[in-house]
């Protein structure tokens, strides 16, 4: 049960991290700074303090950036690639009771997989505010992305079951609204 639950952490610290690359990265290191998560070997450097502080400094940076107009767009090209790593680490420094092969395959496919699905809608769903209202909607986008990085990253260290159903959900809603938009461009 404790290896299940671990992989229920790691995917749902990974979908927050196609909200926000740093938000999960920074709630994982305040839960293994206060004992409130236990990090696989190799991985105990994110519970530091020094990374404490840069996951606090790069969070706060990321923040304001998304609230800067195009710029968010610009981000969002550079957020793709770096949650999908962002992912593979959550994923891969939370799961424990497999071998390295299992867990590292988990983390890359799964991890980074949820991470770069997430962060493709949210990409999307900003593209789609910027050209629909000159990017005047973009900084409520940025806010419910915030809150929704910040939330699933929280239920993930707390609740990870609820974390793991609001990921499928999520996943659910935003595939199917991918193919419906792929289906009207046809």
């Amino acid at each position: 049960m404790e290896t299940v639950l671990s992989i229920f952490v790691g995917i749902s610290l990974s979908a927050a991290a196609g909200f926000r690359v740093f938000v999960p990265l920074l709630v994982m290191s305040i839960a293994a700074h206060t004992g409130h998560l236990t990090l696989t070997s190799g991985f105990e450097w994110i519970g530091t303090t020094p990374a404490l502080i840069t996951f606090s400094i790069a969070t706060l940076v990321e923040i304001l950036a998304y609230y800067i107009p195009f710029v968010d767009n610009l981000l969002d090209t550079i957020a793709t690639p770096a949650a999908v790593v962002a992912g593979v680490i959550l994923t891969a420094s939370t799961v424990t009771g497999l071998s390295p092969f299992l867990s590292w395959s988990l983390a890359i496919i799964a991890g980074g997989g949820v991470a770069a699905t997430v962060q493709s809608m949210t990409g999307v769903t900003r593209l789609a505010s910027t050209s629909t209202t000159g990017g005047v909607a973009n900084p409520v986008v940025s806010t419910v992305e915030l809150g929704g990085a910040t939330l699933l990253s929280a239920f993930a260290v707390f609740l990870p079951v609820v974390a793991v159903i609001i990921v499928g959900l999520l996943l659910m809603v935003g595939i199917s609204k991918l193919r419906r938009k792929s289906t009207a461009v046809q």
